[in-house]
Parts: structure tokens; C-alpha cells; sequence
């Protein structure tokens, strides 16, 4: 059996690179490039000899305020040399990663790619079962608020019962007398 030469990434290192921006899933290219083991400018090169294959909603270039607001996000404070970027960097959702493994066609790339596409499905699993727990949990709210209707409405006719029968301890008891009683 042959092994395989590549290095595996633990799926923390991947998913420390993943970001939210402009509410989705976003990998942004310097770290893709880390991840694939090649410069940035080559895979830039590489992704803007093929651009038709990297619509908006597979990749787009932050703005300036994003930039810098991911910038702040991780407290640096080198704003003189934008922590080594001239260009603000691309950002890629899960679709713009699995487009990159036709554009870079070594091995490692494809392997890392397949890695990166595997925990982009993991997050949406986890949303998806996310989402059954909390419709479930609403759904326990709605009934246990009526059951609490219900409650209070037993607790209410308690309160009216014990009211009449300490109202009716307090009055004179009419009728026949037992001879054994002496009241």
C-alpha cells in the first residue's frame, strides 16, 4: 500500500482562517495560500488568469472599511505596511475554494482543498442540526407557556376553594345536635 506524501492540516488550523464577512463563510487568500504552500501573488496570478471561474458569490475582494475592520479584529497595530498586504486580499466562500483546486493543480492544493470543503460541510451540519434544536426548544417554550396558563388557572381555583372553606369554618353550624357533643 502506497502512502501518501502529503502533510495532513489539523482542521483547527483551517478553521482559525475562517471568517465571517458580509455574512458568509470567507477564507481569505493569504491564508489559502499558506494553507496550499505558495506565495499569494501566484495564487492571486493564478485566480485572475481564470476570473470568469470566480464569480461574486465564489470569491470577491474586501473593501477597504473591511479590510480594516478585520485588521482590528486581531488588535495590530502596524497600519504603516497593512501587516505586509498591498492590496486589500480576496476572500473565498466554499465555493470559491473548491473552484481553486482547478486553477491549482498540484496535489497538496487538492488535498487541502478537499480538507477546507469537508469543515465548510461540518459548519453547515452543525447549523442545520443548530437549527432543529432551536425550533424544538420553541416549540417546548410554546407548550410549556400553556402549561403555565393551565397552572395558573388550577392555583386560581385553588386560591377560591381554600377561600370558601375558610369562610365557611368561621360561620355557625346549624342542624341536629349529637348528644355526645357539647357545643
Amino acid at each position: 500500500m502506497k502512502k501518501n506524501n502529503l502533510i495532513s492540516r489539523p482542521d483547527e488550523k483551517i478553521l482559525n482562517h475562517i471568517y465571517f464577512v458580509r455574512g458568509e463563510k470567507v477564507i481569505l487568500d493569504r491564508d489559502l495560500a499558506s494553507l496550499y504552500g505558495v506565495e499569494t501573488k501566484y495564487l492571486k496570478r493564478q485566480v485572475n488568469r481564470s476570473r470568469a471561474r470566480f464569480p461574486k458569490d465564489f470569491m470577491f475582494e474586501l473593501t477597504k472599511a473591511e479590510f480594516e475592520n478585520w485588521r482590528c479584529q486581531f488588535g495590530t497595530s502596524n497600519s504603516s505596511d497593512k501587516m505586509g498586504l498591498r492590496y486589500t486580499p480576496y476572500a473565498f466562500t466554499e465555493q470559491g475554494v473548491a473552484m481553486l483546486s482547478s486553477v491549482l493543480n498540484s496535489e497538496k492544493a487538492i488535498s487541502v482543498n478537499i480538507q477546507i470543503i469537508r469543515i465548510f460541510t461540518k459548519f453547515r451540519k452543525m447549523y442545520a442540526d443548530h437549527t432543529g434544536l432551536k425550533l424544538a426548544v420553541k416549540e417546548l417554550r410554546k407548550k410549556t407557556n400553556a402549561h403555565s396558563e393551565k397552572i395558573d388557572y388550577v392555583f386560581k381555583l385553588l386560591d377560591e376553594l381554600f377561600k370558601q372553606k375558610s369562610s365557611q369554618e368561621n360561620r355557625k353550624l346549624i342542624g341536629y345536635k349529637s348528644p355526645k357533643s357539647k357545643d
